[in-house]
């Protein structure tokens, strides 16, 4: 997928059709949710065989009569995760030599700008669309899932919103189905709705041939209009009906996959999504220290333009190193 993506897509083409088709960016979205989607139900049937193969029995795992048509939808940074994930993650790479703090510190500043501003750079976002996760390019996808596991138990862990957490389990407590919507690349996604205890995760696919990393994405980070396809996508595979699910998110760049579902509320929301949740009557929540909430005029969210450019800052550190 990501090599004939790669084929009708050239630097300076604005649009793949005519005027009035999809812009290069709405399609990139499309991709990703689609991708997304197949790659969380697929991780999620593998746990499931996996219990069973164990001889776990799932159905006490969840003694509530199931709601086939309802579920919840989470995004992870600042809304799930206390921070970026993606910066958690990028800190148990450095313990284990794959980046400098130098690096990291570099990465820090990225997303400070982003914050500052809450304003998304074409730079960074192309960069990122073209480096990110390119460190992992010839390893494999369960290398990636053993460092984020590892990484969740020693930093990821202890920084979950318990406000969130019951949210979800409130949710799960009456049969729903929970799934993490996030731009964090999905297998490391996946291993944080696992240890919660969630359905599943979607995030940013990376390609892979043979359980091996191209150094490629299918698409793109998964972001915005991206996480609305996906949720979408995977309402439509699971039955779902979007007017009995619930979303939840900090950012206001979320707005696409609050907006598709029948229930939306703001978490931990920076200003612009507060705003939006006024004007539409959105519930908001607000988990924060009274000392942070007071805060809430500096954006919390983690953009893409931090994301995808503080990300390939990293990438390129390492790449350079490495030629």
């Amino acid at each position: 997928m990501g090599e004939s993506l790669s084929g009708l897509i050239r630097p300076g083409r604005p649009r793949l059709f005519s005027k009035f088709g999809p812009s290069e960016a709405e399609v990139r979205a499309n991709l990703a949710g689609e991708a997304s989607a197949d790659a969380a139900l697929a991780l999620h049937e593998a746990r499931t065989e996996a219990l069973i193969e164990a001889g776990a029995e799932t159905e006490a795992a969840a003694p509530v009569p199931r709601d086939l048509t309802a579920a919840a939808f989470f995004d992870v940074d600042n809304t799930m995760v206390q921070g970026a994930s993606i910066i958690h993650f990028a800190r148990g790479l450095v313990a284990r030599d794959y980046f400098r703090k130098t690096d990291l510190l570099e990465f820090a500043w990225q997303q400070v700008k982003f914050r500052v501003t809450g304003k998304e750079n074409s730079n960074d976002v192309a960069s990122g669309r073209e480096k990110a996760l390119s460190f992992v390019q010839g390893r494999s996808t369960e290398e990636l899932r053993r460092l984020g596991e590892e990484i969740y138990d020693e930093i990821i862990a202890d920084k979950i919103w318990p406000g969130t957490r019951a949210l979800a389990q409130m949710h799960l407590d009456a049969g729903q189905q929970v799934w993490l919507v996030t731009a964090t690349p999905v297998e490391l996604a996946d291993v944080i709705a696992k240890r919660l205890g969630l359905s599943g995760a979607l995030g940013t696919v990376a390609e892979s041939q043979d359980g091996i990393f191209t150094g490629r994405l299918v698409g793109d980070i998964l972001h915005g209009l991206g996480k609305a396809h996906a949720v979408r996508a995977l309402a439509i595979r699971e039955g779902l009906n979007l007017k009995r699910c619930t979303a939840y998110s900090d950012s206001h760049n979320d707005a696409p996959m609050l907006s598709l579902v029948g229930t939306a509320v703001a978490i931990n929301p920076d200003a612009d999504l507060r705003e939006l949740a006024k004007t539409r009557g959105w519930e908001i929540r607000d988990f924060r220290t009274a000392r942070k909430a007071a805060r809430i005029g500096v954006p919390t969210a983690l953009g893409i333009g931090a994301a995808g450019g503080a990300l390939a800052v990293l990438l390129g550190r390492r790449r350079d190193r490495a030629a």
